[in-house]
């Protein structure tokens, strides 16, 4: 895990760009822009953004209080039809409670275009803005841009109104396309404070300055007495300082696409704003997000987390029942996460936050992460273990690398023993103890005990998980193929074939197996421990093949592992600009018995090797050898780590290329 503390000294790294504010307007579209056929530093983009410009203003509303006002200007090129894409924008919105209700409106949405030399507008019509429900708390208001081609500008504008100042809008100044000019500024009165967090590889140039702001507070006040009561209303100025920070980018690459990529929003140059105090004029001050053991407590203390692992009664009989004469707590563990799976069942729901509680939870049998991890592990306490919440957050919500509340969105739990946590993901039907659900493999989670004192727990396994293979087969005359196959998964590699196989009948299956497998056709198949599930799960099923080796004359050209074999490497980039994210550390095993068909014999033969990757990171092993008509060949593939750092690509990179060669070399086999 040593490369993982090193990406987040790295994600602090930035580099100042000497950039100068611009003056851009939307409705000012040039004629340049619109015959500029190309990028000029990027010929291969799609599109780019010409500019994009936000403000993001705390201010006052006399019927809402401090509002946070947020409006975007955005002017996009579009140069091929791949970047048609661009044409379709969205924002997301909270519709949760009226208090918190946000509220998104689209202006000046346009479409540009040359014309005989002209430059033609295209408005948007009423059809073409429209809402869609995300989840029961979040709406994206979308617009579908009119009449776009390859050569079209497009111009939008957004504002969102949000009553919640606590966390400003994430600003990408990088995206999947180029950025010409990316700007963004706050305004920020004297009485909030944020924590501003930087994150990717390039940071764009910051300026700041003070300015002097006033709001009108209005009042009223009754007079009671003798005679008719009367109202008296005031209007009080209130005085204060504003910081406005702008922030100013420009000639930003695109994101590129890699393998083996976790989120790439992690590298993404961005800037996130999160409240870490209030002080209000003769009053105290109140501090919020400042540590991350601030941050645990804080959530720990919420009416919907910690207070729901104090409750106990709706559970208590079933446990007492289930627990009966159970003393060994590895046991204790494996009943209540069982019977946490087998009777309350996760709502694709994600969040640290009880909705309706455990309680209730328990009694519909349905739940989110928090309702179902919050309720295991109160049930594992009441049972005598020591456990406790897991504060994590999902590869698709980003790395959590700076201290703030929103930085998690899930959670699980985890037992504490001599030897280490026991982590547990009861929102899964196939995970199993240490075993968590590939979307919750995101670095480190953060442990939070009763006292409110909390710990960094290591999410990323450590132990290789297994995918071995046994097969024999045979080689007739004619080139064909006959032969068996077992195919036998553990731990994560398990819990991914399970869910496979349970998403699909199993025609459809063996249908995509096949053609997955050069065409191959596969008859007695089984399957073992489909539902063991602390046993590995494995797959064993008889094939035959026209296509699985080369006939040329009187030789026979054989690629030794069939369908089994690597034969592109993912790694082919000259540079690597992110880490290599494997998921978890994996054993791949091949045993593989091939019969050479009679009146043959052998020409040709691939020789062993071995190869070892600095700092025990992977090994590969490929072993060959002839008796007679039989040949019995052994390899091995494993990667140690799950996360390999940048400077570690060459490497790797190499290794992939040796190996991948040497599994393509080929058998020939001659007619005697």
């Amino acid at each position: 895990m040593k490369s993982i503390k090193f990406f987040r000294i790295l994600f602090l790294f930035f580099i100042f760009f000497k950039t100068t504010a611009q003056e851009f307007k939307l409705g000012k579209v040039s004629v340049a822009e619109l015959e500029q056929k190309v990028h000029p530093k990027d010929s291969s983009a799609a599109a780019a953004i010409l500019y994009k410009k936000g403000k993001a203003r705390v201010e006052y509303d006399t019927n809402d209080g401090f509002i946070l006002v947020t409006q975007v200007d955005t002017r996009i090129k579009i140069y091929k039809k791949g970047g048609y894409d661009w044409a379709n924008q969205g924002v997301v919105y909270y519709v949760g409670s009226n208090d918190s209700r946000e509220k998104v409106d689209f202006s000046d949405v346009n479409t540009y275009n040359l014309v005989n030399g002209k430059i033609e507008k295209t408005k948007l019509k009423s059809d073409g803005v429209f809402n869609e429900e995300v989840n029961k708390y979040r709406s994206r208001k979308k617009i579908t841009m009119p009449n776009v081609k390859e050569g079209s500008v497009l111009e939008f504008s957004y504002t969102v109104r949000s009553p919640n100042i606590g966390m400003m809008r994430e600003w990408a100044f990088q995206t999947g396309i180029p950025v010409n000019y990316s700007e963004y500024a706050t305004y920020i009165p004297e009485y909030f404070t944020f924590n501003v967090r930087q994150k990717g590889y390039i940071f764009p140039k910051v300026t700041s300055e003070r300015n002097n702001k006033s709001i009108m507070i209005n009042s009223k006040e009754r007079s009671e007495g003798i005679g008719p009561t009367t109202t008296t209303f005031y209007t009080d100025k209130v005085d204060y300082m504003e910081t406005e920070t702008t922030y100013i980018a420009q000639d930003l690459p695109a994101m590129k696409e890699e393998s083996y990529v976790n989120n790439i929003d992690n590298y993404t140059s961005s800037l996130e704003q999160e409240l870490s105090m209030v002080k209000y004029p003769n009053s105290p001050m109140e501090t919020f997000s400042t540590d991350w053991n601030s941050v645990a407590k804080t959530i720990y203390e919420y009416s919907d987390f910690g207070p729901e692992l104090n409750k106990t009664g709706y559970f208590e009989n079933d446990l007492k029942v289930l627990l009966a004469g159970v003393t060994k707590p590895e046991e204790k563990i494996l009943i209540i996460f069982n019977h946490v799976k087998s009777n309350v069942k996760w709502n694709k729901y994600y969040g640290y936050s009880c909705e309706k509680g455990v309680r209730k939870a328990y009694q519909e049998k349905s739940g989110n992460v928090a309702e179902i991890n919050l309720m295991l592990t109160a049930m594992l306490r009441y049972a005598g273990l020591t456990a406790n919440p897991v504060l994590v957050s999902t590869r698709s919500n980003g790395i959590a690398l700076f201290p703030n509340r929103t930085a998690f969105n899930y959670v699980i739990g985890a037992v504490e023993t001599p030897e280490g946590n026991i982590l547990l993901d009861a929102t899964d039907n196939f995970s199993v103890p240490n075993v968590l659900p590939t979307r919750a493999l995101n670095w480190y989670g953060r442990l939070i005990r009763k006292d409110g004192s909390s710990d960094e727990v290591a999410l990323m396994p450590k132990k290789p998980s297994s995918d071995i293979v046994f097969m024999n087969y045979s080689v007739d005359a004619d080139g064909k193929i006959t032969g068996k196959a077992k195919r036998q998964c553990s731990d994560y590699n398990a819990m991914i074939f399970r869910g496979n196989i349970s998403e699909q009948k199993e025609e459809a299956y063996l249908e995509k197996l096949e053609n997955d497998n050069n065409k191959i056709e596969i008859s007695e198949y089984s399957r073992a421990n489909e539902k063991e599930l602390l046993l590995p799960v494995s797959e064993t099923y008889s094939f035959t093949g026209s296509n699985l080796c080369e006939k040329i004359g009187d030789k026979i050209y054989v690629s030794p592992m069939l369908f089994f074999a690597d034969e592109k490497n993912p790694f082919n980039q000259e540079t690597r600009e992110y880490p290599v994210d494997f998921g978890f550390p994996f054993l791949d095993k091949y045993n593989i018995t091939i019969k050479i068909p009679d009146g043959f014999e052998i020409e040709t033969l691939p020789v062993p090797a071995a190869m070892n990757m600095e700092g025990d990171l992977g090994a590969f092993k490929f072993n060959i050898a002839a008796s007679e008509n039989t040949l019995q060949m052994s390899v091995s593939h494993q990667i140690n780590e799950a996360i390999f750092s940048t400077e570690q690509y060459e490497m790797l990179k190499e290794y992939y290329k040796t190996m991948i060669a040497k599994e393509s070399e080929k058998i020939v086999l001659k007619k005697i």
